[in-house]
């Protein structure tokens, strides 16, 4: 036993022979700026990808055309009643209202019952990650606070073409002022989903059960 142990130590002992620093992070310097966009050809096409493989209803609409989108997109999801964060697009907010849909608004804030009773809930974005297929909630007013977005169980989120990045360490780049005001993220990867022991796959519980996301362009 010993053999081995003074065997496995001494291999250790020689590759470490040209170390001369004990950090590693100075010893060894990566050419690389955390941050930075990584190579991803088609980032948009890669994040419409990765939203899709997580079950979620994902559409590239021209910029212009969003406000019918979301309308669209309500009604295919069975909605009848919606609620739209204070700070929501005016075309987006009068589209919904015109549309006949009962819509709701969270000022005052709603209570946990009345949001329960809302079957959809309209928001902006702060960034979308293309390697992940997640976005993110900083609770902007365009956005809504937390609860608006856990609550009712469908959520339509608009994510505009200039708020998809490459990864997760340009996603916390892009994220680091909502960080510095102490705003609250939300990293929503696909609608809610979870498994129990047996595998058994149970949906919307800590979320929406349906999400649409509208990719404007």
């Amino acid at each position: 036993m010993s053999t081995a142990r003074d065997e496995i130590l001494g291999r250790i002992r020689t590759a470490l022979s040209d170390v001369t620093d004990a950090d590693p992070a100075r010893d060894v310097p990566v050419a690389w700026q955390y941050g930075r966009a990584t190579d991803i050809a088609d980032v948009l096409g890669l994040f419409v990808e990765r939203v899709e493989d997580y079950r979620a209803v994902v559409e590239r609409v021209p910029l212009a055309d969003v406000p019918d989108a979301v309308v669209r997109h309500l009604r295919d999801t069975g909605a009848s009643t919606v609620v739209l964060p204070v700070g929501i697009e005016a075309a987006w907010r009068a589209a919904v209202e015109a549309s006949g849909l009962e819509v709701l608004s969270d000022e005052p804030a709603l209570s946990h019952d009345e949001l329960n009773r809302v079957d959809a809930v309209v928001t902006a974005a702060a960034v979308g990650i293309a390697e992940t297929g997640t976005f993110v909630l900083d609770h902007r007013p365009d956005q809504g606070r937390r609860a608006l977005t856990l609550v009712p169980d469908r959520h339509v989120c608009v994510v505009r073409a200039d708020q998809v990045v490459t990864d997760v360490p340009e996603a916390v780049g892009r994220l680091a002022a909502s960080v510095a005001e102490g705003l609250p993220l939300t990293w929503v990867s696909g609608p809610s989903a979870t498994s129990d022991i047996e595998l058994n796959r149970v949906e919307g519980v800590h979320g929406p059960r349906t999400l649409h996301v509208l990719v404007a362009v």
